[in-house]
């Protein structure tokens, strides 16, 4: 999982608007508050609560 430490740093969860930490090993952007884990497919984050899981 390539991303952009510029990008990690502006993006935010859809549901909450809190910020997301990268997990390497799952390749998922997980938010800091409620838990959701956001798929990171080809390098791209794809932030949709219908695509989220929780943690």
């Amino acid at each position: 999982m390539k991303l952009d430490a510029a990008l990690l740093e502006i993006l935010a969860c859809p549901a909450c608007i809190s910020p997301l930490r990268a997990d390497e090993a799952a390749e998922e952007l997980v938010c800091t508050s409620c838990g959701l884990a956001y798929p990171v497919r080809d390098d791209i984050p794809v932030m949709l609560a219908d695509e989220a899981r929780q943690t």
